[in-house]
């Protein structure tokens, strides 16, 4: 599905965005309504707009519907309700236990690489271990807000570095593909046509020493001055978030895939401390 619902922005009316957000789902009105435990009529009912949907009936449908906290705000708005998720923020003071707890996780994590990113897949927050990493990338790679994915697979950012760049591009377009299915968001899709426009790589054959690895997680392997760094990685999020940046935010965890890169980067911690 490629229609794009801009959250916070669309004037549409609610039976609209509720229809589109079921069709993005891949559900039948049926389905959902079994989903809901409501009839299938007034499914249809409130996406023709014959009937009205109570605030409540908004957000039982968006939970059922597995609707980002962004996307609910704009369905309650498009039916005349207040939105009722808050966005702020990071170093808000009333996040300041949750930027707590990404600390502890990016500082926990060293000497190994971590770090957290938005929606958008820009960079909130990063522990030491990332620089070693980074060094040589054109500097205006580096300016905030740093987007993650745009310095991972530009010709003047780590591409050239990375020796599985087209296993590794080819990993990341898909993640970003499935977050644009699941979100709609119109700026991802414009950042997934800025990645395409990039020099596609040359088929590579998996490194023989990742190949089992390559089955269970996808690793990162990038050529350093210590020699080839080979890491796969984690995502965590907030389970039960009820602010939007919360919601949205991820912590990508990198752990070494051979003992090489781990003796490499606890030698890096010594060097960038």
């Amino acid at each position: 599905m490629t229609s794009i619902i801009a959250a916070g922005s669309s004037p549409r009316p609610i039976g609209a965005l509720l229809r589109e957000w079921r069709q993005r789902r891949r559900l039948s009105q049926l389905d959902l309504a079994c989903e809901a435990e409501i009839s299938t009529k007034h499914i249809s009912f409130l996406e023709t707009g014959r009937s009205v949907p109570s605030r409540d009936m908004v957000l039982h449908l968006a939970e059922r519907l597995e609707v980002p906290l962004r996307a609910r705000n704009a369905l309650l708005n498009a039916a005349g309700f207040a939105p009722v998720f808050p966005e702020r923020p990071l170093d808000d003071a009333a996040l300041a236990v949750a930027r707590q707890a990404i600390d502890l996780v990016l500082t926990g994590h060293e000497p190994h690489p971590a770090l957290a990113v938005d929606r958008h897949w820009c960079m909130a927050a990063a522990n030491r271990a990332i620089a070693p990493l980074i060094v040589g990338v054109d500097p205006a790679l580096l300016q905030p807000p740093v987007n993650v994915l745009r310095l991972g697979l530009h010709p003047a950012g780590l591409a050239p570095r990375t020796v599985n760049l087209p296993e590794w591009r080819g990993h990341l377009l898909d993640r970003l593909r499935q977050q644009i299915d699941t979100s709609g968001d119109p700026v991802l899709v414009d950042l997934l046509a800025e990645l395409r426009s990039y020099p596609t790589p040359e088929g590579h054959t998996p490194h023989a020493a990742n190949r089992e690895l390559a089955n269970v997680a996808m690793p990162f392997r990038l050529a350093t001055d210590a020699g080839i760094l080979s890491f796969f990685s984690t995502t965590t999020v907030f389970g039960t978030p009820v602010d939007i940046t919360l919601s949205e935010l991820a912590l990508e965890c990198f752990f070494p895939a051979d003992r090489t890169t781990a003796d490499a980067m606890r030698r890096f911690a010594t060097e960038y401390a």
